[in-house]
């Protein structure tokens, strides 16, 4: 491990300590969004209100020196308001585009999935590409971009799924509960402390885009040995053929995953090895992440859903499935 990776590595270990003066417990969500800037994947977060979805991105966003923009989505939201739209200009005459919130290094797209298809759409493009197209010209999205978008859970009113395409996209999908009543108590304490949310925990922007691209660069050279990468495939793979791992599930699936799951999972799995300061990825580092990876990238057949089967639960059965590849390979020095 070089000097500068255990330089940048500290940075982030600051930046969890800044995230969990604001945020109470709530540590695979600290730890998902930092693998998520880490490696520029899109990062779902999905839970019922109240529990510091938009809080959490928003502190992440204030200790990088980076431009955000939060977006609140709603049904009557429109394409131009996400992606900028060409303006008139009354003096010359000419129509100007003018760029919309997406053109910033975080968006946080709040309750994405309370707008229209449409809306969707159109952020497919700058989730794929980091790029917009507007008015027959195509515009270059920051190097930096990456999407933090918070859900409710489907059930709830006024909410359309997400388009497969769009899931696909996001890198992790998160799911978020209730704080125990340690961690409630704990929340209510440091309100008080804060006179009711009042005096708001002052973060100074101690990182910049440019340790954080430095940091994505040190991550790619993660070393991974040929055992985890085909423990990786397996793992995904199985979700499009699960009937050859177990003959009774064969009906189960509808949908399985694509390769990009699998660049998904190597790409995070090296992120959360880099930042519990090691230089090799091991099968555990795939296996914590794998639920996360997944489980908006499949989904339950009708008859899987007869038998109770629901995806969390394959994911769990998969990684049952999947023999752990044995250690065998030098690591490092």
């Amino acid at each position: 491990m070089t000097a500068t990776a255990t330089t940048s590595q500290a940075d982030f270990t600051v930046l969890k300590t800044h995230l969990q003066k604001v945020i109470v417990g709530q540590e695979d969500l600290l730890d998902r969004m930092m693998i998520a800037m880490l490696t520029g994947g899109h990062l779902l977060l999905e839970g019922p209100p109240g529990l510091a979805k938009t809080t959490a991105v928003k502190t992440l966003a204030d200790a990088v020196k980076a431009s955000f923009q939060r977006i609140q989505f709603t049904p009557d939201l429109m394409p131009g308001d996400v992606m900028g739209s060409d303006i008139l200009d009354p003096n010359t005459g000419q129509l100007t585009f003018v760029k919309g919130p997406v053109f910033n290094e975080i968006l946080l797209a709040d309750e994405i999935n309370r707008a229209p298809p449409k809306v969707q759409s159109a952020l497919l493009e700058a989730m794929a590409e980091k790029q917009v197209t507007a008015g027959g010209l195509t515009r270059e999205l920051p190097e930096l971009f990456i999407v933090m978008a918070t859900q409710n859970p489907l059930e709830q009113s006024g909410t359309y799924p997400l388009p497969e395409a769009q899931l696909d996209r996001f890198m992790l999908h998160v799911v978020l509960d209730y704080p125990d009543e340690v961690e409630e108590l704990e929340i209510l304490r440091r309100d008080r402390a804060h006179h009711f949310g009042e005096d708001k925990e002052k973060l100074s922007a101690f990182l910049t885009p440019e340790k954080v691209m430095a940091a994505r660069h040190q991550i790619a050279e993660q070393y991974v040995s040929e055992a985890v990468e085909k423990y990786m495939v397996a793992l995904v793979g199985a979700t499009r053929r699960l009937a050859q791992w177990d003959a009774d599930m064969a009906e189960v699936l509808e949908i399985g995953a694509s390769p990009r799951a699998t660049l998904s999972l190597l790409h995070a799995a090296s992120a959360k090895a880099w930042l519990e300061q090691r230089d090799f990825v091991t099968p555990d580092d795939a296996i914590a992440l794998l639920p996360d990876v997944l489980r908006h990238r499949i989904r339950v057949s009708f008859a899987g859903r007869a038998q109770q089967w629901t995806e969390d639960a394959v994911i769990e059965r998969i990684i049952e499935l999947v023999p752990v590849p044995v250690a065998t390979e030098a690591q490092p020095g």
